[in-house]
């Protein structure tokens, strides 16, 4: 099958991470550390309030994948996260936007790699990561 997709194809998401995202996404994964769920220890931190979990923040990335499948028209899915890191906090209200850029295709294995690049509403990097999708031979419902 072919990849309906080239390196430099990028998608981008926006959106404010709000109170109720990192209380659900909390209540979800059971990581209640007091540097999502509480503000009087989260000012005691270098961050100066509540984070927001990496794992949340990393998971906006999936809402560029998507777009990316759709823009191949193709079925796929995640087929895993490389060399995730989380370089700033994000606080409860920050804007963050992921770039989402295709690096390879590799139309052999029917697999994309891409670089993830999540910043907030001040240029700030906040965590990296490369990503794969596979593709397969399937109706993109």
């Amino acid at each position: 099958m072919k990849i309906n997709l080239e390196v430099g194809d990028v998608a981008q998401f926006t959106k404010t991470l709000g109170e109720s995202d990192v209380y659900l996404f909390a209540g979800i994964t059971g990581d209640l550390s007091p540097n999502h769920i509480n503000e009087e220890y989260g000012r005691t931190t270098p961050y100066g309030g509540r984070i927001a979990h990496g794992m949340l923040v990393l998971s906006l990335s999936s809402a560029c994948s998507t777009m990316i499948q759709a823009r191949a028209g193709q079925a796929c899915v995640s087929y895993g996260y490389d060399k995730v890191r989380f370089t700033a906090g994000v606080l409860i209200g920050d804007t963050l936007t992921v770039t989402y850029t295709i690096t390879e295709v590799d139309q052999e294995a029917a697999k994309t790699y891409s670089s993830i690049e999540i910043h907030n509403q001040g240029g700030e990097l906040c965590a990296v990561g490369k990503h794969i999708l596979k593709f397969f031979d399937a109706p993109l419902a």
